[in-house]
């Protein structure tokens, strides 16, 4: 059973236009609550704080800060609009932070973990998550049927990542050195110019 806090953050997540597509209170569970709680095995793997990049409406990060209360868990997102929702969260989730701005402007090398969902093609996700990530970390990304696995260990091999086994629908990312001098490429050349 989910704490209370859940129940509630998924009720607001409905209830609040542009968050979701989702209509149905079974299936946001089974899409923003329980596909998010997946990730918890791998996570509990890593140390240190986690980052949820493009946080959105707040999934995987809060159903993660709910089920780790003792670790700092950060939800980064571009839109203003959607950061007001999830500072509303804050009081409830005392672990939790919300920041303001885009991957590429973060500090590097500061998390143990990044965690991303519908944030964009797996190979650019793992372009924007990477550098945040201390030697060691993981990246954890949510991916579909036909995520190309191969094209995402290249681009993770350019940015000191390997990829791991991985659970179905995650593709989990090992970053095994530091951030390469050239990384992270300027806000928006990912998504232009991405990586083979």
């Amino acid at each position: 059973m989910s704490p209370p806090v859940l129940d509630r953050w998924l009720a607001a997540v409905l209830a609040t236009p542009g968050l979701t597509a989702v209509t149905d209170a079974a299936v946001a569970r089974a899409t923003l609550l329980d596909d998010a709680l997946k990730a918890t095995g791998v996570v509990a793997c890593t140390e240190g704080a986690i980052v949820d990049v493009g946080s959105g409406g707040g999934t995987p990060g809060i159903p993660l800060a709910a089920t780790y209360p003792d670790r700092p868990v950060t939800l980064l997102e571009a839109e203003r609009r959607k950061c007001a929702f999830l500072e509303t969260w804050v009081p409830d989730l005392p672990n939790l932070s919300v920041v303001w701005g885009r991957a590429e402007e973060q500090e590097t090398e500061q998390y143990g973990v990044a965690v991303a969902k519908a944030l964009a093609h797996p190979p650019t996700a793992a372009e924007w998550c990477l550098p945040l990530v201390r030697e060691g970390g993981l990246v954890i990304l949510w991916v579909g049927e036909t995520a190309d696995e191969a094209r995402v260990a290249r681009v993770a091999g350019q940015i000191a990542g390997e990829v791991e086994a991985s659970p179905p629908g995650l593709i989990v990312i090992r970053k095994v050195a530091p951030t390469p001098a050239r990384f992270p490429r300027r806000t928006g050349v990912a998504r232009k110019r991405p990586l083979a």
